[in-house]
């Protein structure tokens, strides 16, 4: 409990720090309406690849093929809207089309997710061996379909949903609250979620106390599977486009975002809301320094950076707490 608190009042305590200085460095620029609202677009589709990731990390997993599997669900969904509804659709039938669409990407997704599951809590494979397989393998098929090229040209209805805003807030913005609302129920108000904690943080003892560790890493990766889908959804309505290589950036920034926002790289501990806190630090980060005219590739490398450091400290502060326990 006591840690639970000091991390989110660092993490608070950092958002605080981060929009002073992006204030001093960018004034007015960064302190206006449109910046947000730009932010708000953009942040829901990391949001919801981060909190695939994060639940897999819960239990001292990772996956790496949240992307792959994002990408090749938003193509499955690419395929229905383009073959069968024509771009300027908007009856009833065109928006009973967009929702199988959607529903089939994800049952792609899901699928990809049972099979990582199955990978590692049937077969035992390593979580980073077996998704990184997993990614391969999917990024291999999302090629062979499209070949390389874009798919476009969804009808409006689709693409209103990555970029039209509701109640004067971005629809994508919408679903990633409500993304966020059901991992944080699920994780702190089920058996599920209950199990996943102690599944990461003692498997043993997870085991001998009745529970069925694999159904439960099943069911965790059937979860990211879900949410990178949900992710797929958000970025193709945004970009009007599927393609097999759209946000492979995104994979370092998952795990950095989970990480920061106080997730055990060894599992059993980390929370949604701290994740969203550090998703906020990050993109005000990453869009300040786009004012900035910083290079993009200049960024990446700072994100790294950044991962690297904050496991460091990670470390840092788990050893002095286990001296101050031994004393």
């Amino acid at each position: 409990m006591e840690r639970k608190y000091s991390d989110s009042l660092v993490l608070l305590l950092t958002l605080a720090g981060v929009i002073g200085l992006m204030w001093l460095l960018n004034g007015s620029d960064f302190m206006n309406l449109g910046y947000f609202q730009s932010m708000a677009f953009q942040l829901p589709e990391l949001g919801m690849l981060s909190m695939a990731m994060m639940i897999t990390m819960l239990t001292a997993g990772i996956n790496l093929s949240i992307i792959a599997s994002a990408n090749l669900s938003g193509i499955v969904m690419a395929l229905i809207l383009t073959e069968t509804i024509p771009p300027e659709a908007t009856g009833p039938g065109g928006i009973g089309l967009i929702i199988i669409a959607i529903l089939a990407g994800l049952l792609v997704s899901a699928l990809i997710g049972l099979l990582n599951g199955f990978l590692v809590a049937h077969l035992e494979i390593s979580p980073i061996l077996a998704t990184l397989g997993t990614m391969i393998l999917v990024s291999g098929l999302a090629l062979a379909i499209t070949k390389g090229y874009v798919i476009s040209g969804f009808p409006p209805a689709m693409k209103a949903i990555g970029n039209s805003s509701l109640l004067g807030l971005p629809v994508p913005l919408l679903i990633f609250a409500g993304g966020v609302v059901i991992l944080s129920v699920i994780l702190q108000h089920t058996p599920l979620g209950n199990r996943i904690y102690f599944l990461g943080s003692n498997p043993q003892a997870c085991f001998y106390s009745g529970v069925n560790n694999p159904q439960i890493l099943m069911r965790t990766y059937l979860i990211s599977g879900l949410y990178s889908g949900a992710a797929a959804i958000i970025m193709i309505s945004r970009f009007n486009s599927a393609k097999a290589d759209y946000g492979e950036s995104y994979l370092l920034l998952t795990v950095l975002v989970s990480v920061l926002g106080g997730v055990s790289a060894a599992g059993g501990f980390g929370r949604v809301s701290g994740l969203v806190l550090a998703l906020v630090i990050l993109q005000i980060i990453s869009s300040g320094l786009n004012l900035m005219g910083v290079n993009t590739f200049l960024t990446l490398a700072l994100w790294g950076m950044v991962l690297i450091l904050v496991m460091v400290i990670q470390y840092l502060i788990e050893r002095f707490q286990e001296k101050r326990r031994t004393i």
